[in-house]
């Protein structure tokens, strides 16, 4: 079917868009736009019991770090999510809790003048962190594979955009390391940046690698659910 400007549209498989364009119209269930920060966690933290018995049941259970977990995420992503919004003053398109096949997702996606950014955002309060070629170490012993993670959510940001718009494209990951005191990074580690929250506002400097009308239509294509079910 051929929809405005001579684009051919197939709503029945939206996985590939012409290069340059993206959907021309989305149902509201297939727009991430509207998604706030966190998105995807506010209906399980809010699923979680409450009162004093419920909570010494779920310790019981040992449910309670999960729950603390829950949290804690929702948090980390809250925090993020409210700077990088920040940045849509400056020419960037910023989309959160972006879904990925087997109920995993991306925390945050800026596509902007400095390229695309794919973000996962860790509450790290206090903290030491340091950041190793896969995991980061916390206040010297406990180990998260966090950068590990990063990377496989800019690998899979990359391969469902690419796909979807019809040629390669290049997505850099940044781990956020949320109320850290502290964060070092190892040489080792090069294709993940590491960061404290304070420091996404620096990002807005960032230039050089999409104009204005391609900021637009990758945000266009990025915007619509269906094209993540490749990632």
């Amino acid at each position: 079917m051929e929809g405005r400007e001579g684009v051919m549209e197939n709503p029945e498989d939206p996985g590939r868009w012409p290069p340059g364009s993206g959907p021309l119209w989305l149902h509201p269930d297939d727009d991430l736009a509207p998604n706030r920060p966190g998105e995807t966690l506010y209906g399980k933290v809010a699923a979680l019991p409450t009162g004093t018995a419920r909570r010494v049941r779920m310790r019981l259970l040992r449910r309670g770090a999960e729950a603390d977990a829950l949290r804690s995420s929702l948090l980390a992503e809250q925090t993020a999510g409210a700077r990088l919004d920040r940045l849509g003053g400056v020419g960037w398109r910023v989309l959160h809790s972006v879904p990925l096949p087997g109920g995993a997702d991306i925390s945050h996606l800026a596509i902007g003048p400095g390229g695309l950014l794919v973000f996962r955002s860790v509450l790290r309060r206090g903290a030491r962190v340091e950041a190793g070629e896969d995991v980061v170490r916390i206040n010297g012993r406990r180990t998260e594979p966090d950068v590990r993670r990063c990377r496989r959510d800019a690998r899979r940001a990359a391969h469902a955009l690419g796909r979807a718009c019809g040629h390669p494209v290049t997505v850099h990951a940044l781990l956020v390391c949320v109320g850290a005191a502290r964060i070092g990074v190892t040489s080792a580690l090069r294709d993940v940046e590491v960061l404290h929250e304070d420091r996404i506002a620096g990002l807005a400097a960032r230039g050089g690698a999409l104009k204005p009308d391609g900021i637009e239509a990758v945000y266009g294509v990025a915007r619509d659910r269906r094209i993540w079910h490749h990632a």
